[in-house]
């Protein structure tokens, strides 16, 4: 296995209260060098929740995303306040962007987000046996929660009304686990498919 670059400088490019962008000046083992810029956190944690409100169906928000200037389709998220544990944040935003809370919690694991360029990952947290309670959130304006399911994720992944990249993932992630899961999703995805 090769051995990382060294990393001859780090340039502070630009800083604001959430993020940093950095030029890395690398050497690679062949001597090569390159500049890569990347964007750095502050040290922001951060969680996506995969709420399954029984065997068969998920729930999803749709929300306005600035970075795409459109209201996009995904999963509950955000980040993680002080102490918390990626559980108690995951519990912590259902009850503040859908008006539920789990019973049942399982950190699935990390996913990075474009690790060529962003210094960030996600916490991926499965919810379970979900009952109502409500917190004040910080949303903006309220979410549309919409109850999908399961089946019906490769279709809307398809059609592109789902193509939140973290959503996708997280979905995978919590349906992998599951053999019956998975036969219906291929089921689904050849359904689409003819």
């Amino acid at each position: 296995m090769r051995s990382l670059p060294t990393i001859v400088k780090t340039e502070l490019l630009a800083e604001s209260d959430w993020f940093q962008i950095e030029a890395l000046h690398l050497e690679f083992s062949n001597g090569q060098q390159r500049v890569y810029e990347r964007l750095r956190g502050t040290g922001y944690q951060s969680v996506i929740v995969v709420a399954k409100p029984d065997p068969a169906h998920v729930l999803l928000v749709r929300e306005y995303a600035v970075g795409v200037e459109q209201r996009v389709l995904g999963l509950p998220k955000g980040g993680v306040d002080g102490d918390e544990t990626a559980e108690q944040a995951a519990n912590r935003e259902l009850m503040e962007e859908v008006g539920l809370r789990a019973d049942r919690l399982r950190e699935l694991g990390l996913l990075t987000l474009a690790p060529g360029h962003l210094c960030h990952s996600c916490r991926v947290v499965l919810a379970e046996d979900l009952q109502p309670c409500t917190a004040q959130g910080d949303e903006p304006e309220p979410l549309e929660v919409l109850r999908v399911p399961i089946a019906r994720i490769p279709m809307l992944v398809a059609s592109g009304e789902l193509q939140e990249a973290r959503a996708i993932a997280a979905l995978f992630m919590a349906l992998s686990g599951s053999g019956r899961d998975l036969v219906r999703l291929d089921e689904a995805a050849r359904y689409s498919a003819s």
